[in-house]
């Protein structure tokens, strides 16, 4: 898409400069690399490439997880363009709930604690294989930031994932509420999606993946789909950093 982009909004709660546009008739988000804000852990000025990569990989696995994102000029500069979803508010994929409100089934609790006032809440999330498939994503990109209201309920059913900006680091880095399915083994469709992802960095992926990402980047992308391959099921939280991003929401 060519023509003009249009600013029409802002969304103030973001971390990092996130307007809202138009490019003709379509609604898009517009997050321009000059409004990055500086980070200890991620080089400045990669954060839009890394969303532009992270649906290129949901584009290889073939899932439908990443809305369509690219790279283009824009009021102010270049940045991340993403189609805007309108999500059902009747729905949601994550939740917080008292602990003696936890379904007994079609839900995965997470962990318990205290909310502000004292009270026992549990952080659990659908079970669904559209969640599934967003976890197993959340594996092979390496993402350090899946809140819960970054995942997107749709009316259809599907689950978009959005702000993939904390994406691809060579380091683990995963923090996630989708911590669910921890142990269960991956399914064939799983797996098939994980090895289209490490068949395509050897082909048309790994080559648009080089004007996004590190060489570094990209081996560690290799490197976590051959893992997951050999472990056949999700992982269990690893290093010192916390397995959960905060806030949750």
């Amino acid at each position: 898409m060519t023509a003009e982009l249009t600013l029409t909004g802002r969304i103030r709660t973001a971390s990092n400069a996130t307007f809202l546009g138009t490019i003709g008739e379509v609604a898009v988000v517009y997050k321009p690399i000059a409004g990055e804000s500086p980070l200890w852990d991620f080089p400045d000025g990669t954060l839009a490439h890394r969303e532009v990569a992270a649906y290129l990989v949901s584009q290889t696995l073939g899932w439908g997880v990443v809305p369509q994102t690219w790279l283009r000029d824009g009021p102010l500069g270049e940045g991340m363009v993403q189609r805007w979803q309108e999500q059902d508010p009747e729905q949601s994929g994550v939740d917080l709930v008292a602990t003696d409100q936890v379904p007994e089934a079609g839900w995965k609790q997470v962990l318990e604690g205290q909310d502000q006032d004292g009270r026992m809440v549990a952080l659990i999330h659908e079970d669904t294989p559209a969640l599934r498939r967003m976890a197993v994503f959340d594996l092979v990109v390496n993402n350090a930031d899946r809140k819960g209201d970054h995942i997107l309920a749709m009316t259809d059913g599907n689950r978009h994932g959005v702000d993939h900006g904390l994406t691809f680091h060579r380091d683990h880095k995963l923090r996630t509420v989708l911590w669910g399915w921890l142990g269960n083994a991956l399914t064939d469709e799983e797996c098939d999606g994980i090895d289209r992802v490490s068949e395509g960095l050897h082909g048309d992926l790994g080559r648009d993946l080089a004007e996004l990402l590190s060489v570094e980047e990209i081996a560690a992308l290799a490197a976590r789909c051959a893992e997951l391959r050999l472990a056949g099921q999700f992982p269990a939280p690893a290093g010192g950093m916390p397995a959960v991003p905060w806030p949750l929401f």
